[in-house]
């Protein structure tokens, strides 16, 4: 169970490392109106949420504010 081991191309391994493709992309295709406008659309509404999860976030974590009507539990009206 001997393998043979085969000789490697190395003049082909060393021209690879220098292939330059002479075949050029196709050019991208700009996006359309409706493109353009979808996509800043939901970068709006990204923003629009994140500026939303703010405005109403923020005063629930505010910690400086004593409560302006007396909040008790009936639990701890009844001791």
């Amino acid at each position: 169970m001997f393998r043979r081991r085969e000789s490697v191309p190395f003049s082909f391994v060393a021209e690879a490392d220098r292939f330059r493709s002479n075949v050029t992309p196709p050019p991208r295709r700009r996006a359309t109106r409706s493109q353009l406008a979808a996509h800043s659309l939901v970068g709006l509404t990204l923003i629009a949420g994140f500026a939303g999860s703010l405005l109403f976030g923020l005063p629930a974590l505010d910690t400086d504010r004593t409560p302006s009507h007396g909040q008790t539990s009936e639990a701890s009206r009844h001791r």
